[in-house]
């Protein structure tokens, strides 16, 4: 990646710098702090000129060489370890999607960066690369905000795990030597939001995947918001502050149930007041602080927590053991006419060691 002193486009109105630490962050940064220790820069190149690098949880992180940026369009660096058909696959399997959709072999959504929301069509004409074209009107005039574009891509994708340690563990277990074999390369497809994250656990809870997709399309619709372009409309999923003013009235129309509704209401209040963030989890060291800080949550179980730390957090030892879809998962495989206990289920899984997320994910994908 390109130097960031030699790119004005970079720069926010302006950059707070930390002065023990020594970095700087944009204004909008979630890093903590406190006011005796900061100092304010008007660009990134003041920011570095004096000594600050940049701060880890705003500024691009991308890695160097990982992409290229022709403003039009961005190309990403994908591992050999990732194959775009199967992505593609596992993405096509919903018709009543709503926050993106695949066409010719091309994948099409919005994505909310701050004040811009980009539309964007994915697409890989090589093995090893990602091409990411902004469409109509929507290409960011900052570079920064491109650079989240790619980010937000190699998140969803989650093109920063190496894959070869669960492939190599994957070889001698009698489970998953055929799901990496038949779905070689797919990636544990995320869901970067946090809150978006959250609510589809909620949703999905004790009802079929078609009556929940079906739920979380009139969530959106009815308290999201929508970009057009290029004579399409696309949807983004409601904020914490979209949900947090609602009542339970206003959801129960969606033919939730009443609980649901509280649930949905409850975590929005949450995160609306700081109180759950996706950096406080990440920071938490372990999953297992990470899902007791979840279940504390009303409306939020084991297996919320966990797909939550499996789909968002990427922590790679969730494991939401309970999961109906993977005891079905597990019973085709083994061609017996019960779906396994959960006592077999932790024998059948002790290799799998800081890997439970991809087994599961890839065990999921014998249900399509």
């Amino acid at each position: 990646m390109e130097k960031t002193t030699s790119y004005p486009k970079w720069d926010a109105p302006y950059f707070t710098g930390k002065k023990i630490e020594k970095i700087y962050c944009f204004p909008w940064c979630t890093e903590k702090f406190h006011p005796e220790n900061t100092i304010r820069f008007q660009s990134r190149a003041n920011a570095e000129q004096a000594g600050y690098r940049p701060c880890r949880k705003c500024c691009s992180t991308l890695p160097i060489g990982a992409w290229t940026d022709k403003q039009s369009e961005l190309t990403l660096v994908v591992p050999k370890e990732f194959s775009f058909n199967e992505n593609m696959k596992y993405l096509s399997k919903e018709p009543n999607e709503c926050l993106f959709y695949c066409k010719n072999h091309r994948i099409y959504r919005a994505i909310p960066i701050e004040a811009e929301t980009p539309v964007v069509e994915i697409r890989s004409d090589q093995d090893n690369m990602l091409h990411i074209r902004f469409l109509g009107t929507t290409m960011p005039s900052c570079k920064w905000i491109r650079a989240e574009v790619a980010r937000y891509v190699r998140d969803w994708f989650d093109l920063d795990t190496d894959l070869r340690p669960f492939y190599d563990l994957a070889k001698s277990d009698a489970l998953l030597q055929r799901a990496v074999t038949t779905f070689s390369g797919l990636r544990n497809i995320g869901i970067p939001d946090l809150f978006e994250a959250i609510c589809w656990g909620i949703i999905g809870q004790q009802i079929n995947l078609p009556f929940a997709y079906t739920l979380k399309r009139r969530l959106v619709k009815a308290f999201g918001r929508s970009i057009e372009c290029d004579d399409e409309t696309y949807w983004i999923f409601p904020s914490p502050h979209d949900i947090a003013a609602l009542t339970i009235e206003d959801l129960k129309r969606l033919q939730m149930t009443g609980k649901k509704c509280e649930y949905l209401i409850g975590v929005a209040q949450l995160m609306v007041e700081g109180k759950i963030t996706k950096e406080q989890l990440g920071n938490c060291g372990d999953y297992k602080k990470a899902e007791n800080m979840l279940v504390k949550i009303r409306g939020i179980g084991p297996w919320t927590a966990n797909y939550v730390l499996m789909r968002c957090l990427r922590m790679p030892s969730a494991f939401p053991i309970d999961d109906v879809g993977l005891h079905n998962a597990i019973k085709y495989l083994q061609g017996t006419p019960q779906k396994p206990t959960k006592a077999e289920i932790v024998k059948l899984s002790a290799t799998w060691t800081n890997w439970e997320a991809y087994a599961t994910f890839y065990l999921w994908r014998f249900l399509y």
